[in-house]
């Protein structure tokens, strides 16, 4: 083969290569536009077709007795398809809007910035306002046909019939870049729960999203229905809750806390059903709704009082004289003492070479049963002593605290309970490696003496102590507190129904019980809870007053009745002083309010006497 026959056969490969090469690219291209990527489907779909979101209805929540407390009002959301917008008279459309230039440039910038907003689209709906009322989208609606490429999007909002629970309901708020890639349920603009129920009931209470479907003529125009609605979704309703609220308890425990830094909890033991849950100060949930939701929330996130706190399950502090029931059962059921176990109490626990712990004047020496009515510190110092340097039985302190922090955990301290609310704090129940870490391993049961009365490292939470009472009801069992007590249509997690165990005999819970009776109709060596003795109801109570740099605080915890009880309650009034002296008379208000519908008459008085007392820290009132 001639030398100018082979380069021309070799040319003819290198064209065909060529050749192929490129089909192949177009072939690819194609491949990518209608089938990898969405534009090309979108931008031929756009002209012929348009589909609008329809937003389901979120469910509504009530209360135990069928109260209404949340539900929906009609608000207007305005969306955009970039591609449709052409000839706008963009300063018109800011004053209509009553927004400035400068915004709507913005809000167009940052709606094509895909790390903000990762779903954009030019073929596809995205939000430009959202939230409007009735009479702001009415104005807006008379000039929509100057604005192409603008559409009304009919949407809910939240409503509230009380200005209550505004820490158990929680609110909705535009989702997050984070919220819209956890879940492809959302886009930029959707609403989810932000706090509270509507946080961790959203899957329930969203309901499903629908979407209708109609038809554009050859300029845009909608001409209506395709196929009559056949291919439209209809959107399914969010599911309502029904919780185990009592909204009048609940607007009485917030009345009685008013001008206050504190708690309530009320629990239904039987059931573990939340009945109130106060944390105080508060809010009104309605300020957390519509497009001031930001400006309030930061407002109140500047409050030194802090009402965004859900002091009833974020604040761990010490429990005080509370915490002597969990204590004396431990101390029962691990053999330290017998009910018939007595120990001296001179005005205080006294041990040579130890530090003395003092104590109100009372009879000695003094059993277990009136040591609880009567809120001996000695005696709980004493037990503790015998338990944690008991080397006969546990070896070493350490191996004693761990198997006494053992029973704490099953009793509910320590860690979240569950509740079905975020932002549940564990509180604190030491063991032997947290005292090691401390004293290097030389330590002993006077070095952590302040344990035995609820005070030093213990910390629990409002929340906590209210379950210890509805466990100590319950004669040694308790069911995980929750708000919800009923999804439509759907079972609550087991966990909600469960019973846990404690690991302590039913018998030395009746010890306590009668301790606690003791503690409100008296004993023949004292008491400390007179004041929540209701006639006609057998309330069994317990005080403490917890330490504090400044005022004590103060602590009840209580239930009724003595036998099968309905409620179960703690009030930590911080700053109170005395248990006696403002949390007795609050958590037996509340008692009487749930077991008979009302108060009695005599003792009515004694509503405005609490909610009026401002017990709040002056630094906090100057601000």
């Amino acid at each position: 083969m001639a030398v100018k026959d082979y380069v021309l056969e070799k040319r003819k490969y290198v064209i065909g290569a060529i050749a192929l090469i490129i089909v192949l690219l177009y072939t690819f291209r194609l491949y990518d536009l209608q089938i990898l990527s969405d534009n090309y489907k979108n931008s031929a779909d756009s002209n012929a077709f348009l589909k609008k979101t329809q937003y389901p209805a979120r469910g509504s929540i009530y209360d135990r007795n069928g109260n209404l407390l949340v539900f929906n009002q009609p608000a207007y959301d305005i969306s955009i398809i970039p591609r449709e917008i052409a000839n706008l008279d963009t300063l018109d459309l800011c004053n209509t809007l009553r927004i400035t230039p400068e915004y709507f440039v913005k809000r167009m910038a940052d709606m094509r910035d895909r790390r903000l907003n990762p779903g954009y689209s030019r073929y596809t709906h995205q939000v430009f306002m959202t939230q409007l009322s009735a009479e702001e989208i009415g104005i807006f609606q008379e000039k929509l046909f100057k604005y192409p490429g603008f559409y009304i999007n009919r949407r809910t909002v939240r409503q509230y019939s009380f200005n209550s629970a505004a820490h158990m309901l929680g609110d909705i708020g535009e989702v997050s870049k984070k919220e819209i890639e956890a879940d492809e349920y959302y886009v930029s603009g959707d609403y989810i729960g932000k706090l509270g129920l509507e946080r961790s009931y959203e899957k329930f209470l969203r309901g499903e999203k629908g979407v209708e479907v109609l038809l554009r003529d050859a300029h845009g125009r909608i001409q209506g229905r395709y196929m009559d609605g056949a291919e439209d979704i209809k959107p399914v309703a969010g599911k309502n809750l029904i919780t185990g609220l009592d909204i009048e308890l609940q607007l009485l425990a917030e009345k009685l806390l008013q001008n206050k830094l504190g708690s309530v909890v009320a629990i239904e033991p039987s059931t573990g059903e939340i009945l109130c849950m106060v944390s105080a100060p508060s809010y009104d949930p309605s300020i957390m709704v519509g497009r001031q939701r930001g400006a309030n929330h930061l407002e109140l996130s500047k409050d030194p009082k802090k009402p965004l706190f859900n002091r009833a399950l974020m604040s761990a502090t010490p429990p005080g004289s509370t915490f002597k029931t969990a204590q004396g059962l431990i101390f029962l059921q691990e053999d330290i003492i017998d009910v018939n176990t007595t120990f001296p109490c001179h005005n205080g626990f006294v041990y040579p070479g130890a530090r003395r712990v003092g104590c109100h004047p009372h009879g000695s020496p003094i059993p277990f049963i009136p040591s609880l009515s009567t809120s001996c510190n000695a005696y709980y110092c004493w037990g503790f002593l015998r338990m944690i340097n008991n080397k006969t039985k546990y070896g070493t302190p350490d191996k004693a605290l761990n198997k006494w922090r053992d029973y704490m955990v099953n009793m509910g301290f320590g860690y979240p309970l569950g509740v079905d609310i975020p932002g549940e704090k564990r509180g604190l129940i030491p063991n032997g490696n947290y005292y090691d870490d401390i004293y290097k391993g030389r330590w002993n049961a006077f070095t952590i003496m302040s344990l035995a009365i609820g005070q030093g490292e213990v910390l629990l939470t409002p929340i906590q102590i209210a379950n210890l009472a509805a466990t100590i009801g319950n004669r040694g069992h308790f069911i995980t507190p929750h708000l919800v007590k009923e999804v439509e249509n759907d079972t609550l997690a087991s966990v909600y129904t469960t019973k846990r165990y404690t690991g302590v005999d039913t018998q030395y819970y009746d010890y306590v019980v009668e301790g606690m009776r003791g503690a409100v109709i008296g004993s023949p060596y004292g008491s400390t809870c007179r004041g929540a003795n209701i006639p006609g109801i057998e309330v069994c109570g317990k005080t403490g007053t917890a330490q504090n740099r400044g005022k004590d605080h103060s602590i009840f915890m209580g239930f009724a009745p003595m036998e099968n009880p309905k409620i179960a309650i703690c009030v930590y009034i911080e700053n109170g002083g005395f248990g006696a002296t403002w949390a007795v008379p609050t958590g037996a208000l509340l008692i009487e309010q749930y077991l008979n519908g009302s108060i009695a008459p005599e003792r009515a008085a004694k509503i405005d006497y609490i909610s009026n007392a401002n017990l709040i820290p002056y630094e906090y009132q100057k601000q």
